[in-house]
């Protein structure tokens, strides 16, 4: 075999040598050794030749003339191979004091510790420390920066969550001239549906949705994308419950802006029997809920002063403050077979999602028994969003939780959901809903912190038909690392988090998605100074 090596180290080419030709051709004459067998051969002694070749040139270049090319080999792969180790050269005195707890009264912010990677730098040159100074200067940079970067990335949060909490002056003013327009306008008290279409509300012939939202915009665009997507708008018909104080502007929006032929209802709690006979559960659970809260949180002021806990836990408690997870509109849905008592399936929106297809497939689909059709948010190619296991909401070192939880149970999603009703009603999925939101009371909230997922993924433990994932994208409101292709190409998007599309946080690559469905040209949008960005 012969080596040869352009005067450029550039190239090697492997050459057989005459006497190894001859034992290929004898081989292979022989019929021992298939041609396939002696290309896969010479490929991977040619690949083991290359590579010695590579250690020695670097060894040579670098100035270790004595070195031969298995010494090299064994040198530069470490003391598992050919018993040679390649001493390493950082003192052990550095490795000392780096794991030394941090001292935080050694921590300073004055001019001695360096702001810059470039100051550190330049101040080592000049003083030409000892390894151990060389060390704590260091650890003292790296430690003060690190605790800069905590307190801007925890001020980063606080601020997200003061603007996501907040309600924008623009939605409100939306909200005051729809209330006002109601009580003087009498177009926009008209009932909804009028009298003809009424019986369509009970008719199990149509698709029936359901969208429970204490926000106009958001509803209008929910509205709109679902109409607008629809190949059979005649057969749609929208319930959208609201609460009291919101009744009246939502009314008024849907009076003033139809989108026949689809059927909208618009209902506030208060209007349903079910919801004004007896005690509701999901109420007085919300009460309690606000009083744990209350004490066991301390306030956001309580949360962002904790120097112990890291950046991440801290954002996932202001979120945990948010009023959304105390909202009696996210809570609602686990009343569904109660608030339709004649309806056998629907499918719920969130009032944060927008329909970009026609969903009517959605009702061909067999559930095969089961309650509630879902997407999975444990199988995607985004492992940032669909990474969620039970483990991801379930607090698993509470006994109550392992002892009757998978931790690596994949979670699903709610936002867009179809329930069957009937099915539903043959089961115990809103008792146990309520069972473990009392433990989570009695716990002190040690089950879970956030909202109604958590209490969802228990209750309907077992009755998930898993649906295929076009039907809905998660995370529009929570990471912007999603391209407006995949975005656009999905069935439902849904802007969870709290980089809401209504809001000044929003990810403005994303935002054009949701404010598509706004007629900027619209008076009462033109009044309140609502733009597309």
């Amino acid at each position: 075999m012969q080596l040869h090596i352009s005067p450029s180290l550039r190239h090697v080419t492997v050459l057989p040598s005459k006497g190894f030709r001859e034992f290929i051709k004898v081989k292979i004459g022989s019929r021992r050794l298939s041609y396939r067998m002696v290309f896969y051969s010479l490929l991977v002694f040619t690949f083991l030749l290359r590579f010695v070749f590579v250690l020695t040139a670097v060894d040579h270049i670098e100035g270790e003339t004595k070195c031969t090319t298995l010494g090299c080999l064994g040198k530069k792969l470490g003391p598992r191979i050919l018993g040679r180790r390649h001493e390493s050269t950082v003192p052990e005195v550095m490795y000392q004091v780096l794991e030394e707890p941090v001292n935080q009264s050694e921590v300073q912010s004055g001019p001695e510790v360096p702001q810059t990677l470039e100051d550190f730098i330049a101040e080592m040159k000049d003083e030409r420390p000892d390894a151990k100074t060389f060390a704590i200067k260091l650890k003292s940079m790296v430690t003060f920066l690190e605790q800069r970067t905590r307190t801007a990335k925890i001020q980063e949060y606080l601020y997200r969550h003061v603007a996501s909490s907040s309600i924008p002056k623009q939605l409100h003013c939306l909200t005051l001239k729809l209330a006002n327009e109601h009580s003087t306008n009498a177009q926009a008290r008209l009932q909804l549906p009028s009298a003809e279409f009424v019986p369509a509300l009970v008719d199990n012939s149509y698709f029936h949705y359901v969208l429970a939202s204490d926000n106009v915009l958001a509803a209008s665009v929910v509205a709109s994308s679902l109409v607008n997507n629809s190949l059979h708008p005649e057969k749609v018909v929208l319930h959208i419950i609201t609460d009291k104080k919101t009744y009246s502007p939502m009314q008024a929006w849907f009076s003033l802006h139809p989108l026949t032929p689809a059927i909208i209802e618009v209902k506030s709690l208060h209007q349903f029997d079910w919801f004004t006979k007896g005690k509701v559960p999901v109420l007085e659970a919300m009460e309690k809920d606000q009083k744990v809260r209350s004490q066991f949180r301390g306030g956001s002021s309580a949360i962002v002063a904790n120097n112990t806990e890291k950046p991440y836990i801290i954002a996932a408690k202001l979120q945990a403050l948010s009023p959304k997870y105390n909202s009696l509109m996210n809570h609602i849905r686990i009343h569904l077979p109660e608030l339709f008592p004649s309806l056998d399936k629907v499918i719920f929106l969130d009032d944060d999602v927008v329909v970009q297809t026609d969903l009517s497939p959605l009702w061909d689909i067999d559930m095969n028994g089961k309650v509630n059709g879902a997407v999975e948010t444990c199988r995607g190619e985004d492992k940032f969003v669909m990474s969620k296991r039970f483990k991801s909401y379930l607090n698993f070192s509470h006994p109550l939780i392992s002892r009757n939880f998978d931790p690596d149970e994949c979670a699903w999603a709610y936002g867009m959901n179809i329930f069957d009703l009937e099915a539903w009603r043959r089961t115990n999925i809103t008792r146990t809903y309520h069972y473990w939101i009392e433990e989570n009371l009695k716990s002190d909230l040690s089950l879970w912190q956030l909202g109604t997922l958590p209490p969802g993924l228990i209750a309907f433990h077992g009755h998930v038909h898993v649906i295929d994932p076009f039907w809905h994208m998660l995370g529009l409101g929570y990471q912007d690392n999603t391209t407006i292709a995949d975005a656009e190409s999905a069935g439902v998007i849904h802007f969870n988090g709290r980089a809401k599309p209504w809001l000044d946080i929003a990810f403005p690559q994303l935002r054009p998605l949701w404010t598509k469905y706004v007629d900027f040209s619209d008076r009462y949008i033109k009044s309140c100074h609502i733009r597309a960005s």
